[in-house]
């Protein structure tokens, strides 16, 4: 059932190195998927104030993710399918899907390109051939639906510029041949790729009533002359490739994949994956909606279990002799050395399959097949860890550890995904988002110095730590930083500052509204004492 949905091919990235037309693998034993996802852009620039921001509530920051998803697409994404085998053994098949956004009969797509984006992934080798060529198409529901209303009214047509040469080029060869033609007699269209193909059959079908088609492999369609009876017969049975359900299914193309992960219900798992996640909901489900709370139901109804190792390895550096380090590729070195784990000999054993044996052999950071394998492969290092904590030690540790028992173990972090520089440490997918530890906010005053704006006080405090600002009023603003030390250090170092006073952000002192809140009642007291005081003197006999 599950291979029949994905039956036309996928075009994956192979990691040795060719790229070839292949199934995606069986997930009846799938233990876990790693999942990683490249763009076109992060944050976009509009509207202004939309970078992320220490500020920002966890609503308030997917108000602005959801305007950059809008904007940009998705130009790989990898999948790394978890198993396992005899003992304590995981075998990895990893697979990179270049994707790209389906123009057969729908409206057509926008999306934008970040400069800096694009010469990141260019930087680390991405393949945009195989991205605008050869991508797999993909829809959301919505745009799935306007497709299945298109082909019920048989209001078919060609989006691409590219696709209507294509078309022009078919309709004059085949009105040319059909005028001599005898019924029974068949010409052959070739040089068709993609989407061509099934487009090029429909708008002839829907052009010309005595025309019958069938694809051919190689990029060619034979064309045949018929009778209207023998149209008839042929539309909706099994001769008919064009029927509306191949179509959907086709037009779907990546979509059908994500539909069988949805179904598996097996845990995804990701590293600093909130933006994956957005793009998930938008790309191949529905898009996303204004409300955070219903996106963060949304995304638990498809995905129960998520694990994100960005949250779990933030608590190993504080549980285990674990140095900070910033790239997932460099949390994965770190954890398959010798330091963490010198005699442990009931750790996971990851193996690659002989398909995907380039990933061990070289290193491939920012390919999201590999991400995805170093992605799952972390997350069985790290659960390995904290069922020893559990446990309190090794020798307690069984020689076989299940799957079950790690996820036991990763109990605290499930559905946890990480809220980067924010007011939250972390995005609860099943319940509260988990609030901030960030030291106490600071308030700058300004005096002699007019017309400061929050740009200048940034580049005014830059060269000596890092904080966001966010005006207060006129002439105060408020400072904003994940770290104590810089809030130590500018407290110390502005101490005697002739234009900038700083101090520790007290709310009752220094909020504009707890000020205008005690402005007035101020005056409604002084008022009230002075009718009291007048209401209160006596009156003159006449």
């Amino acid at each position: 059932m599950q291979r029949e949905a994905l039956k036309q091919p996928l075009l994956w990235n192979d990691p040795r190195g060719k790229g070839r037309k292949r199934d995606a693998a069986p997930l009846a034993v799938l233990r876990a998927g790693g999942l990683d996802m490249e763009f076109t852009g992060l944050h976009s620039a509009v509207p202004q104030n939309n970078q992320p921001s220490l500020f920002d509530s966890p609503a308030e920051r997917y108000l602005k993710v959801r305007q950059s998803v809008q904007r940009f697409t998705v130009t790989q994404l990898g999948l790394a399918i978890f198993t396992k085998e005899n003992s304590n053994k995981y075998v990895v098949h990893s697979y990179n899907f270049f994707l790209f956004p389906s123009t057969l009969g729908v409206t057509d797509v926008e999306f934008t390109l970040s400069a800096s984006s694009i010469q990141f992934l260019s930087h680390y080798g991405f393949d945009f051939n195989k991205f605008l060529k050869d991508g797999i198409p993909y829809m959301n529901e919505v745009q799935e639906e306007s497709l299945s209303q298109r082909l019920s009214e048989g209001s078919w047509r060609v989006c691409s510029a590219v696709g209507r040469n294509v078309m022009k080029k078919a309709i004059d060869e085949v009105t040319r041949w059909i005028v001599a033609a005898e019924e029974g007699e068949t010409m052959t269209l070739k040089d068709l790729s993609g989407s061509h193909m099934l487009e090029v059959q429909l708008v002839l079908r829907q052009a010309l009533q005595n025309v019958w088609t069938q694809p051919l492999e190689d990029g060619e369609v034979v064309v045949k002359k018929v009778s209207p009876q023998q149209r008839r017969l042929l539309e909706n049975s099994s001769y008919d490739y064009c029927r509306k359900e191949l179509i959907l299914t086709s037009a779907r193309g990546f979509t059908n994949l994500f539909q069988i992960l949805v179904e598996a219900k097996k845990p995804l798992v990701g590293h600093n994956m909130f933006m994956d996640l957005c793009h998930l909901h938008d790309k191949f489900y529905k898009p996303l909606p204004e409300s955070y709370e219903e996106f963060k139901r949304n995304i638990h109804n498809l995905f129960p279990v998520l694990i994100d190792t960005k949250t779990v390895t933030k608590s190993i550096w504080r549980n285990h002799r674990f140095p900070r380090v910033s790239t997932l590729l460099e949390v994965y070195e770190v954890l398959c050395s010798n330091n963490l784990n010198p005699t442990d000999p009931t750790g996971p054993v990851i193996t690659l399959a002989s398909d995907c044996s380039r990933y061990a052999e070289k290193k491939s950071p920012h390919e999201a097949g590999y991400d995805a394998f170093l992605c799952g492969s972390v997350l069985l290092k790290s659960a390995h860890l904290l069922l020893r904590r559990v446990t309190k030690c090794s020798d307690t540790v069984e020689a076989d550890p299940s799957f079950s028992q790690y996820l036991t173990a990763l109990a605290e972090y499930l559905n946890k995904v990480n809220f980067i520089r924010g007011g939250a440490s972390s995005i609860n997918f099943s319940g509260e988002d988990v609030p901030s530890q960030h030291p106490p906010p600071l308030v700058v005053r300004v005096r002699g110095w007019p017309q400061m704006n929050e740009r200048q006080i940034y580049q005014e405090l830059k060269a000596l730590c890092r904080f966001d600002v966010r005006r207060l009023s006129e002439n105060q603003f408020i400072l904003l930083s994940n770290k104590f030390k810089h809030v130590r250090r500018v407290l110390r170092n502005y101490k005697h500052h002739p234009h900038l006073q700083i101090s520790v952000y007290r709310h009752w002192r220094h909020s504009p509204r707890v000020n205008c809140l005690l402005q007035v009642s101020g005056i409604v007291a002084l008022w009230s004492l002075l009718a009291f005081v007048l209401g209160g003197r006596p009156c003159c006999s006449s």
